[in-house]
């Protein structure tokens, strides 16, 4: 979820019912450095009482220092250090970093057991079921984890190969959670409350970790917690709401990055998806670089929806 779970992003996520949020993926690397823009990436949204800091690297000194200095400076804002050994971007894994710790196991532990001494905090760590193509290490690979200090672990139900392809094998993170005494965090294609619950029932899972899901649908978090209560649905976000929510997300984004929001343009477009006349507007969105230019295409928009909205309730009439 690198450059997707800004600020705005992890606001708008808590609104909705979203219990924990993670950071972007911090680089230990560029802290080291006193990376200043990696530095703001452990800045929080307004609602943020605590997040877990997302920290990737192959150096486990440098990974123990710089999670001991993100403690030092967060305090009890944060909830966590999450070791990522899941991401399978080319730029990261090439590095030896995110999923790519997952060849190297004792490298993996041994950045576990240093980071994990180094803070009180707990230390996590997010991986997948393997990182070649058919390969199935998740559970070797937890208990490792685990044994060298994890409080938690967060399973991936892809190998890295696969990227997003596919469908998520929840059976492996059965199998971790019956492995491991620690808490397991299921992950991979929940996009509603029935896909947790079953991710829960067929898992086991004590938490459930919604990444692409939320991707222009904060309202997913409601989604889900209503119905792992028991409770019924909330009604879905009308396609004013959308285009609501995606003026708001970008007006956050405004106040903290100024008024060059070519950053937002994915957002937008993800609000959209399924919104009579959300094609056509994809092509102005892709030319959208200020706040009023956002607007102006998304005013437009809600005007096109009503009238082909109008168009097709005339026609099934006739």
């Amino acid at each position: 979820m690198a450059g997707v779970n800004d600020i705005a992003f992890r606001q708008l996520s808590l609104e909705l019912g979203c219990d924990i949020t993670y950071t972007e993926m911090v680089s230990s690397k560029a802290l080291s450095f006193a990376n200043e823009k990696t530095r703001h990436l452990l800045d929080r949204a307004p609602n943020e009482r605590r997040v877990a800091v997302q920290l990737f690297g192959h150096e486990p000194d440098t990974m123990a220092r710089e999670a001991a200095w993100i403690e030092s400076e967060m305090g009890d804002a944060l909830a966590y250090i999450d070791i990522n050994m899941g991401c399978p971007a080319r730029k990261i894994v090439k590095k030896g970093d995110g999923s790519a710790l997952m060849t190297t196991p004792e490298l993996a532990a041994e950045i576990v057991r240093k980071v994990s001494a180094a803070v009180e905090h707990p230390t996590t760590v997010k991986f997948r079921k393997g990182y070649a193509a058919g390969e199935d290490i998740a559970v070797d690979f937890a208990r490792r984890m685990e044994d060298a200090g994890a409080a938690a672990v967060a399973v991936h139900g892809r190998t890295a190969a696969q990227f997003y392809s596919g469908c998520a094998d929840w059976d492996v993170i059965a199998r971790v959670k019956a492995a491991v005494e620690v808490p397991v965090i299921g992950n991979g294609d929940v996009t509603g409350g029935k896909e947790a619950c079953a991710l829960v029932a067929q898992t086991g899972c004590d938490a459930v970790m919604i990444g692409r899901g939320a991707q222009g649908n904060p309202w997913v978090f409601e989604q889900v917690r209503a119905a792992l209560n028991g409770e019924a649905a909330p009604a879905l976000p009308t396609p004013e709401q959308r285009v609501a929510m995606a003026h708001r997300h970008a007006e956050i984004l405004s106040k903290r990055i100024g008024n060059n929001l070519v950053y937002m343009r994915k957002h937008v477009m993800w609000y959209l998806r399924g919104i009579p006349g959300a094609s056509k507007a994809r092509g102005e969105l892709n030319q959208c670089v200020t706040l009023d230019d956002f607007n102006r295409v998304l005013e437009q928009l809600l005007v096109d929806a009503a009238r082909i909205e109008a168009e097709e309730e005339r026609y099934l009439a006739c």
